[in-house]
């Protein structure tokens, strides 16, 4: 018997909707019925859009603006550390009727979260009892702020083993390394698409190296390191996402390829040699899907570097600190060997469980199979 979900997201880029539709696409599959909401809507009226503004105008522009946002509001508190730090509770307060309301009236079985703010609403619905319905979040970090370990909820769905265990130590709560989710096109081969066709044509032998920008076009130092890959002997692939600015500047450089938003991703990734991250999100994720070894390189402030440096120490990454370490760490990864496989077989043994699966159970669906 189908089941009732509500997946709460938040169009913060395009990393928690990608995970959010890709749940509701496995959920719906398997005959439970999905509503996907963005948690920003439920704020009061010209909240969530000034949010979203802001992270957007401080990741682009003015970084060092977010990194004090994280480091005050969101990064783990120092070992030892007594001053009671703010959070993101009182933002999470002002969505709480409004989530009631939804839940009233759709009546779902199950609510997973994707977004961090939309799981301190659940969690602290559910710590005052004033949620009956069981609530699961996605963590979709592999570094964990402060604001993804809210206690109240259920079940903590993780990208892997030590995010696991960071949650459980943090909430005393079920976590579970589900692995990433990302849409089956990523695992498996298939006829190239127009954008694919084009590196290939274009590499002409060379090796295709991806460089993500994410959905805003946001990368200190993409275009010195492309134009750096073109002089190494590599075919550059810059993913400028909807930035159409910096798909012109990247144009222009000569040996390198500038792509707007990539309806291709999966045919790109089996074209390509190696992915060049600087966010740990799910272009890093879909790449590992993928087969394909990722390097970090200037990650964004935040979240990101941080996250950055995590995939690297669990050891799904090579983090590259510099130019130099970049070309290295290409030249090394780029042609079939050991360091290449390495990292595949790294980043294939996170995918562990469907995270959807574990949300049906949570809502009470029989097991199937």
């Amino acid at each position: 018997m189908g089941r009732r979900c509500l997946v709460l997201t938040a169009g913060m880029g395009a990393g928690h909707d990608a995970v959010a539709g890709e749940l509701a696409r496995r959920l719906r599959a398997a005959g439970h019925q999905v509503l996907v909401r963005d948690v920003l809507t439920l704020l009061p009226p010209g909240t969530g859009p000034a949010l979203r503004g802001f992270y957007r105008c401080a990741v682009r522009r003015v970084p060092w603006v977010y990194a004090l946002v994280h480091r005050v509001f969101l990064a783990p508190a120092r070992a030892g550390g007594r001053r009671r730090r703010p959070g993101t509770g009182p933002l999470a307060a002002l969505a709480e009727r409004p989530l009631r309301a939804l839940v009233d009236r759709w009546r779902p079985d199950v609510v997973v979260s994707t977004f961090h703010l939309a799981g301190q609403i659940t969690g602290r619905l559910r710590e005052r009892g004033a949620l009956e319905v069981p609530c699961a979040v996605y963590v979709t970090d592999f570094a964990v702020h402060r604001a993804w370990p809210a206690p109240g909820n259920d079940l903590f769905l993780c990208v892997s083993e030590p995010v696991a265990r960071r949650v459980r130590a943090g909430t005393g709560r079920p976590a579970l390394a589900t692995g990433p989710v990302v849409p089956p096109a990523f695992g498996r081969s298939g006829p190239p698409g127009p954008a694919a066709r084009l590196a290939i044509a274009r590499a002409a032998g060379r090796p295709v190296v991806l460089l993500s920008a994410g959905a805003w076009g946001v990368g200190p130092g993409l275009l010195p390191a492309a134009r750096a890959l073109a002089g190494a002997g590599c075919l550059p692939v810059l993913l400028c996402g909807r930035d159409e600015g910096l798909r012109r500047r990247a144009g222009r450089l000569p040996g390198v390829l500038a792509l707007g938003w990539a309806h291709d991703l999966p045919g790109l990734m089996g074209a390509a040699r190696v992915l060049v991250d600087n966010a740990a999100g799910q272009t890093a994720v879909q790449a590992l899907a993928a087969r394909l070894p990722v390097v970090g390189f200037r990650p964004i402030a935040g979240h990101g570097a941080a996250g950055v440096r995590e995939m690297a120490a669990e050891g799904l990454t090579v983090y590259a600190p510099g130019l130099p370490a970049l070309l290295t760490a290409v030249a090394t990864l780029a042609p079939p060997g050991p360091p290449r496989d390495r990292l595949v077989r790294a980043g294939a043994a996170l995918f562990q469980e469907d995270a959807a699966a574990a949300v049906a159970r949570l809502a009470g669906a029989p097991a199937t199979g």
